[in-house]
């Protein structure tokens, strides 16, 4: 198995540096949870990781089975197997979930082979509808356009699909639970559940514990002001659902 594998990142935005020395070590097969603050960096992390260009790399490395992130483009980054599940997804009128999914999937497939004509559309269809049952969504969403319209449970529902049809081999959760009410949260949180494997590291990106109570990581790590200030196991997540931040503080000055 393959780990991403970051390394004194420094990240700036607009001139302002959001993300200070930061290391971190995802391996496939496990579940690792980045909690912190708003505004402390995590979802810089997040579009950093996939390539976004408002973000500037300072210094460090970012890499994945020995590959350097930093020089490949956001669409060879998820052709490698890094996929990012946005907070805020966004509507795209006048293109179906099913259009969308299987243009995707073709994406991948030409990358690897130039000459692929595409996932037939009867072997496509039936992988869809397999993975919308497994993750209990209705097979009518397949129709509708990306997002439009959608309530928020829908929408990271739809995520946590595209993550199901692309398999990838790191997963990037960017605040999944934002906005959710407690029976959405848990569908969605079962669904990540359904898809683990030993192939797939999932990075859950988070403000609150409540979704941790659902899906549980093997390692929390704490992001405080652009640093990776502690880690420790699910029980960190718990001590910060009670105590707050303001005590990792005064642990890491001492």
């Amino acid at each position: 198995m393959s780990s991403l594998i970051i390394e004194n990142l420094h990240v700036s935005v607009e001139n302002q540096l959001i993300l200070h020395d930061l290391n971190l070590e995802l391996p496939q097969g496990e579940v690792h949870a980045i909690m912190g603050p708003n505004g402390t960096g995590k979802s810089t992390l997040a579009f950093t990781l996939m390539g976004h260009p408002h973000f500037k790399v300072e210094s460090g490395s970012i890499k994945f089975n020995n590959i350097d992130l930093l020089k490949l483009s956001p669409e060879e980054r998820s052709r490698l197997g890094i996929f990012l599940a946005f907070q805020y997804p966004v509507a795209i009128p006048g293109v179906t979930v099913a259009n969308f999914l299987r243009t995707a999937i073709n994406a991948h497939r030409k990358a690897v082979n130039p000459d692929d004509k595409g996932i037939p559309i009867p072997e496509f269809r039936k992988q869809m509808l397999e993975k919308m049952r497994l993750l209990e969504i209705e097979s009518e969403m397949a129709g509708r356009y990306l997002n439009e319209g959608f309530s928020g449970g829908e929408k990271k529902r739809l995520e946590i699909l595209q993550m199901a049809m692309l398999e990838p081999k790191i997963a990037i959760l960017d605040e999944t639970d934002s906005g959710l009410d407690i029976d959405a949260l848990r569908i969605v949180a079962k669904g990540i559940n359904t898809l683990k494997n030993s192939d797939l590291g999932i990075l859950v990106i988070t403000h609150y514990q409540r979704i941790l109570n659902y899906l549980t990581p093997d390692v929390v790590h704490v992001m405080v002001d652009g640093r990776i200030l502690l880690s420790g196991g699910p029980e960190l997540a718990l001590r910060l659902e009670e105590e707050g931040y303001e005590w990792i503080h005064s642990i890491t000055s001492a």
